[in-house]
């Protein structure tokens, strides 16, 4: 994590449990390593919920909030 420079988004659904499982662990070292993070999770979302194209794993509602917060993301931090 120390040589990470560049702000983290990490967005996933929360019945991706590998996922939850290992974020407190990705939270704590991004945290010491002072890197600027959020993490969010999605209530009712499995892994690829933003994909649209798998109707199985797509969740409009989630994948909605995570591109508004995608955008918002971008606009802090990449935009000059």
């Amino acid at each position: 994590m120390p040589n990470i420079k560049a702000a983290v988004l990490v967005q996933h659904g929360a019945l991706d449990t590998r996922l939850v499982e290992a974020w407190p662990a990705y939270d704590a070292a991004l945290t010491a390593a002072n890197v600027t993070h959020e993490g969010h999770l999605y209530p009712g979302a499995v892994h690829g919920f933003f994909n649209d194209a798998t109707p199985e794993r797509y969740d409009e509602a989630a994948a909605t909030q995570a591109w508004a917060r995608t955008v918002d993301w971008f606009n802090r931090y990449v935009r000059d």
